[in-house]
């Protein structure tokens, strides 16, 4: 729970439980060669207190009770759960004295974002050296306490055990001890070896589980505070529109309604856009006064773009050659001309919106007297939110306190922080706590979006059946941005192809080029960005490939990927590709699938597809049914996942996998949005339709291969392959390719 909720703030608990208790407590410290040291309060005034820093990530009471404080964000990913468990693997506790409380925003901590799948490889070698640390630590105070060597002792059940005299003292009595004692080197601590693993790699059930299946308050929207004010925010439908002028005076005069007010904003489309501000007593009074807003508005530049406009440029620049040529290996067009068989096909996308359930919403309180804010927000990436207010308001960052909620979905989303520096602005100048809460409509149409996206490929394949030549002219979207006093276009996150994307470095001859069409459309990070997109147009443009070849998907895709171990990236940034990991989890699919073992009837089909995102190595079959009438059933999907040599909590990566593969079904099949005279036209979920509980019946099959890799996380790799081979299944049924998302711009029917 939040401070606003609990009307106590975690500092002061940690600061007094820890003093009324005489506790352990271990400050998790960065910048020292990224090990995870402890530093320990001493016992005079800096020790027998146990008054230890409030941004502490361990505190072991003298009650027993052992308190981990999770400090990344938790956006469903269970990272709240999962990352405490690394940390009580290796401090040898008992589960059940284990509470989980949400650390705010302290750079004492290091990164807190969770976005990229990165909060478990970013922390996970760090905490497993903290609980070693403690538990070191521990063992050594029980040691000194007995008057025997430490060596004679063992940790186990949040406990330290003498054998030989079967002498046993609980965390508890031994947590004043331990503060006491300095900080054993790192080096000098011995982490558990995995085969003894108890915690990790178990079903753990997620920490807020049962409060959220009871409606108990911990999400951004259920934050109260005394005297706090409700606010709605109306900005320009069309992006980079200004507001001229608004019917301040009647709004005011409406009943519940507090004030209202102009924001003039900043031309940062990504921050604080300009737009008329309602304050009211309630989110009813605020919701239904803003039905009363008529607003002048500026529409700006932008006002005549439309979905189909941009349609219609990119199939003009198709012929054309790119901007920027990304990769350019060998001839191309010779290689082409000289293929036993040569594929051409344009395959699109649209803009979509996030739609996560909790629309965005941020509580913040402004003191007038020192220049101080507070802010409570359901956050990704909570710095980058204190730095935007900071830049925005020019409000010192030392004086913005930034309290990390429970986030009802994110799915990158919420790596933006518009929605904060709107309710910063908002109580800054009403100079009372103010909680801003966003609509679906706000939601829907101020998101910063996945792009769109426009492919026009080439491949062509020997008389052997072997890919010789690809090409792929790459239309993408992006923003004008000023840069040192010029400006330039930045494509949107995961709307820039890299020069790396598979099957690029397999082949001696291969071209790929991108063009950008400006807009002022927000673009923003959306699950496995680039790669949720990419992977459905590579791996169904490699399935046309194969079949056009005469050859077995499966095969023509380990062919591709050849012999060699690793296929070394490019660039400052590039990640080399271990093709041995690839080949692994393909092949095991296609075991765990029985892969070409089943003849299937006219209407169902197999598709494969594989894709390494986010540090993951992941391989994908589906199973489809399509009627004659073209509707479809996906029965089945077999997942093979290589995320390294771990799985922290077995229940949260399977729900991961599973969640994954529904999402991709949904955004496969349904969302789009059109874009018509610069705004938005989808308002809502009747016009936003995503996949319902009843129609989710897909059978989901999850493995997970260990290997000596390090671990990594599991957010979002095991998204891209999912479309990909769901649409190479419904070739395999019905003979039809999909190359237009979503799914129901395309006739499936077959007779």
């Amino acid at each position: 729970m939040n401070k606003a909720i609990q009307q106590v703030s975690r500092r002061a608990f940690l600061r007094n439980t820890a003093a009324a208790s005489g506790g352990l407590v271990l400050a998790y410290l960065t910048g020292q060669a990224g090990e995870a040291i402890a530093q320990v309060s001493k016992a005079d005034g800096t020790a027998a207190t146990g008054d230890f820093t409030p941004h502490a990530l361990i505190r072991i009471g003298a009650d027993g009770t052992i308190t981990l404080v999770s400090k990344q964000p938790e956006i469903g990913q269970g990272i709240k759960t999962s990352l405490p468990m690394v940390i009580a693997e290796e401090l040898e506790v008992s589960w059940k004295d284990v509470r989980i409380i949400q650390g705010d925003l302290n750079p004492a901590y290091g990164s807190q974002g969770a976005g990229g799948s990165t909060s478990t490889p970013t922390n996970y070698n760090e905490f497993h050296r903290l609980g070693a640390t403690a538990r070191t630590m521990l063992v050594t105070a029980a040691a000194q306490t007995w008057g025997v060597n430490a060596d004679e002792c063992h940790a186990a059940d949040s406990a330290v055990h003498h054998p030989a005299s079967k002498r046993k003292l609980t965390y508890g009595a031994l947590a004043s001890k331990a503060a006491s004692l300095p900080v054993p080197d790192a080096k000098s601590v011995k982490l558990k070896d995995p085969a003894t693993f108890k915690l990790l790699g178990t079903r753990i059930g997620g920490v807020d589980n049962l409060a959220i299946v009871t409606g108990k308050p911990l999400f951004g929207i259920d934050v109260k505070l005394p005297g706090m004010l409700y606010a709605v925010y109306e900005k320009c439908p069309v992006f980079g529109g200004k507001v001229v002028k608004a019917n301040l005076d009647a709004i005011k005069a409406l009943p519940g309604v507090k004030d209202a007010f102009i924001i003039e904003g900043t031309d940062n489309i990504r921050g604080l856009v300009p737009g008329v501000a309602i304050l009211a007593e309630t989110t009813w009074a605020a919701f239904s006064s803003r039905k009363q807003l008529n607003i002048t508005w500026d529409e700006g530049k932008t006002a005549d773009d439309s979905w189909a406009g941009f349609a219609a440029q990119a199939k003009e620049l198709a012929g054309k050659p790119g901007s920027t040529v990304l990769r350019k290996d060998g001839d191309v067009a010779l290689a082409l001309s000289k293929s036993a068989k040569m594929v051409e096909a344009a395959y699109s996308y649209p803009f979509i919106s996030h739609a996560s359930m909790e629309p965005q919403n941020c509580t913040a309180a402004y003191n007038a007297k020192d220049g101080s804010i507070e802010i409570w927000a359901p956050t990704q990436n909570p710095e980058a939110g204190q730095n935007l207010v900071a830049e925005t308001l020019s409000i010192p960052k030392a004086s913005i306190k930034l309290h990390i909620t429970r986030s009802g979905g994110g799915f990158g989303r919420r790596l933006s922080s518009d929605f904060v520096v709107e309710a910063a602005a908002i109580a800054k100048q009403a100079k009372v706590p103010v909680k801003l809460t966003w609509s679906r409509e706000d939601d829907m149409r101020h998101d910063h979006f996945r792009a769109g996206g426009f492919h026009y490929l080439r491949g062509g394949v020997d008389s052997k059946g072997k890919l010789i030549a690809w090409h792929n002219h790459f239309v993408t979207f992006a923003n004008k941005q000023m840069r040192d006093g010029k400006a330039t276009l930045q494509t949107g996150s995961g709307a820039g192809l890299s020069g790396d994307e598979f099957p690029g470095r397999w082949l001696e001859n291969c071209l790929l080029e991108q063009t950008p069409l400006e807009c002022s459309i927000p673009m923003g990070p959306w699950r496995a960005p680039g790669s949720n997109v990419f992977a459905w147009v590579f791996h169904s443009f490699i399935d046309e490939l194969a079949h056009a070849a005469g050859r077995d998907p499966l095969e023509f895709r380990l062919d591709i990927l050849g012999d060699k171990d690793i296929v070394p990236g490019t660039g400052e940034r590039g990640q080399a590709y271990h093709v041995g990991r690839m080949k692994k989890v393909l092949q095991e699919v296609a075991d765990k699938s029985g892969w070409g073992k089943k003849k299937f009837p006219r209407g169902q089909g197999q598709g494969i597809a594989f894709h390494f995102s986010h540090r993951g190595y992941i391989a994908e079959v589906a199973e489809v049914t399509v009627s004659k009438q073209g509707e479809l059933t996906v029965d089945r999907v077999v997942v093979v996942t290589d995320i390294g040599a771990q799985i922290v909590n077995l229940s949260g990566a399977e729900h991961q996998v599973q969640g994954s593969v529904l999402d991709g079904i949904s955004t496969l099949m349904y969302p789009e949005l059109d874009i018509q005279k610069g705004r938005i036209v989808q308002s809502n979920f009747h016009e936003y339709p995503l996949m319902r509980i009843k129609d989710s019946k897909t059978k989901i099959d999850v493995h997970f291969l260990k290997t000596d890799f390090p671990v990594t996380g599991l957010g979002e790799p095991a998204f891209p392959p999912l479309a990909p081979a769901v649409c190479n299944a419904i070739f395999a049924a019905t003979g039809k390719r999909v190359r237009q998302l979503p799914l129901l711009h395309t006739d499936l029917s077959w007779s």
